[in-house]
């Protein structure tokens, strides 16, 4: 069959280093019955070891090389390809109503990880983890801690819908075409339901939002019209701070004590 050429509008960068692919799919660790949905196959190098563990996969591609590719080589009961976008696609479509719970795998392409986690993050009550390919700076913006200068909205709005933890540092010539940056992989785990205490998540996105629009300025300017000084009293958070400096119970805070 022809060389897949990897295309730049869809960030492929396919995973080609053995050591990596096992390290990956044994902190999947997939249990044979197990609902699992890998985002972005590729040329397979997950897909491969990880329909040796299971009895049934499912994969979302946008790439239609890719999925004539796929078709041929595995059967549909082991398989289901869904042909299209990510971002579009109804992951609880995939356990619905069965009270199964999903797992998430993919090497994401750099370009949609971030609008990727905030959609999947819609789906956290029919997941059960996710295991990502990242770009290694957007590993560590999720998994950075307040008071550093990664922590910023991305890291606020997903510490709060996930326990996650970087599991292992990928080095660019993992893969070919070899990335001009370091990958990792993260897990997320979704937190449940009791301990999502945004009363309005809404609310609570709109005011993160604003905090971080400008990263330099304090919160008082940031949240001006949102926050008047008498609240930040009331709640014991110095108007003067910025917003790397909060935690996410602080924005919890905020965000349930506006109505």
């Amino acid at each position: 069959m022809s060389m897949h050429i990897a295309r730049k509008r869809f960030g492929q960068n396919f995973l080609v280093d053995r050591q990596v692919i096992s390290d990956i799919v044994s902190a999947v660790a997939p249990k044979r019955d197990d609902c699992v949905v890998e985002i972005g196959p590729g040329l397979g190098a997950l897909t491969d070891p990880l329909l040796q563990r299971l009895d049934h996969l499912h994969v979302v591609e946008i790439d239609r090389d890719i999925v004539a590719r796929l078709r041929p080589r595995y059967s549909p009961q082991k398989l289901t390809i869904h042909e299209g976008d990510a971002l579009d696609f109804d992951f609880s479509s995939l356990v619905d109503g069965s009270g199964r719970k999903l797992h998430v795998v993919g090497n994401l392409p750099y370009n949609i990880s971030t609008p990727l986690l905030f959609h999947l993050a819609g789906f956290a009550g029919c997941v059960y983890d996710m295991h990502f390919m990242l770009q290694k700076e957007v590993v560590e913006r999720l998994v950075a801690e307040p008071g550093t200068s990664d922590f910023g909205r991305l890291s606020v709005m997903l510490q709060y819908r996930f326990v996650m933890d970087q599991l292992l540092d990928v080095p660019p010539e993992c893969f070919s075409p070899a990335p001009k940056v370091d990958s990792a992989v993260v897990r997320l785990i979704p937190r449940p339901p009791d301990e999502l205490s945004a009363r309005d998540e809404a609310r609570f996105a709109a005011l993160v939002s604003a905090a971080f629009a400008q990263r330099r300025k304090m919160l008082r300017n940031n949240l001006k019209g949102i926050l008047g000084d008498s609240g930040f009293a009331q709640l014991g958070i110095a108007p003067t701070a910025r917003a790397e400096e909060l935690s996410v119970a602080d924005y919890i805070r905020i965000a349930n004590s506006l109505h």
